[in-house]
């Protein structure tokens, strides 16, 4: 089977160095495969969205070298796709609607993995006078175990430890847990490079690439670059976005992060020198097998 890898920024800012590694890391085992290298922008969630993100995101990566294969796919245009393989699971019965606030499931729920488990309170019909929210999708009491290439085994009791999860939201937008099923499967990707933070979401994307048959890609996640009060690099915390016209810097810390160890001399090569030996010499268990590293800069 041929290796299809892939690059899914959100355009909710530019790209920042963590945003970098990710993209790093998928390019890297992309190329050393003979696979193509897929960009994906998922601005699906449209209130998060920043004006001309996406064109920016586009330009670092041009700047910095990556050179991505067949068109660009962007999740706002694929809504009718998403509602249809959202149809394919309502016609089986798997989800179901839900009137509940956020509130009222923080009052009656138990804490899991990412906070409030939902407790189930619709799953068996709405109660009289409600109107549905959000649509959530039933979830079994069992383990979903997969082999990360990086973070090893992991499983996870999606009843116990995150509850039935929405897949239609209440502003109308598909949630990122099927989206994401969707259009890895339509792209027919094999292999799944990304940031430790998405970690605890590949279960809930396993157990829809089952329910709908299709085939689960190879995972493989990162270390997530923290700052020094061990808060994740983003637009939140103020994380510096890349410098475009200097490149070659950040590349080298890039790769160093990844535990690469390239030589301190190719901090004064060129952009496409230190590419070239990134071809030659990247493996991927040279990365740490932990959830974050502290990135000082």
């Amino acid at each position: 089977m041929q290796y299809i890898g892939r690059f899914a920024p959100s355009p909710t800012g530019p790209l920042h160095f963590g945003s970098l590694i990710a993209a790093v890391a998928s390019y890297l085992e992309a190329r050393t495969h003979h696979g193509p290298w897929l960009l994906r922008m998922e601005d699906l969630d449209t209130p998060r969205t920043m004006p001309g993100a996406a064109d920016a995101i586009l330009a670092s990566l041009e700047a910095f070298g990556f050179q991505w294969d067949g068109s660009i796919l962007y999740q706002s245009r694929r809504t009718a796709y998403y509602a249809e393989i959202f149809e394919r699971l309502r016609a089986g019965g798997l989800v179901y609607p839900c009137a509940c606030t956020r509130k009222e499931i923080a009052d009656s729920a138990t804490r899991g993995i990412e906070g409030a488990v939902y407790p189930g309170t619709c799953r068996n019909g709405l109660m009289p006078g409600r109107t549905a929210r959000a649509w959530r999708i039933a979830t079994e009491d069992m383990l979903t175990c997969f082999n990360d290439d990086i973070q090893g085994a992991v499983s996870q009791n999606l009843a116990r430890d995150i509850g039935d999860f929405v897949l239609k939201r209440a502003d109308g937008l598909f949630a990122y847990q099927l989206a994401v099923v969707a259009d890895d499967a339509a792209q027919g990707v094999t292999h799944v490079v990304r940031g430790a933070d998405l970690l605890d979401s590949t279960p809930r994307q396993i157990y829809l690439q089952h329910l709908l048959q299709f085939p689960t890609p190879q995972y493989a996640h990162v270390p997530l670059a923290t700052n020094a009060a061990g808060e994740k690099l983003s637009k939140q915390t103020k994380a510096r976005a890349l410098d475009d016209a200097h490149p070659l810097t950040e590349l080298w810390k890039a790769l160093d992060f990844l535990g690469q160890r390239p030589p301190a001399g190719l901090q004064r090569a060129s952009t496409a020198e230190l590419w070239q030996w990134a071809f030659e010499q990247w493996q991927l268990n040279r990365i740490a097998g932990v959830r974050a590293l502290t990135f000082t800069g």
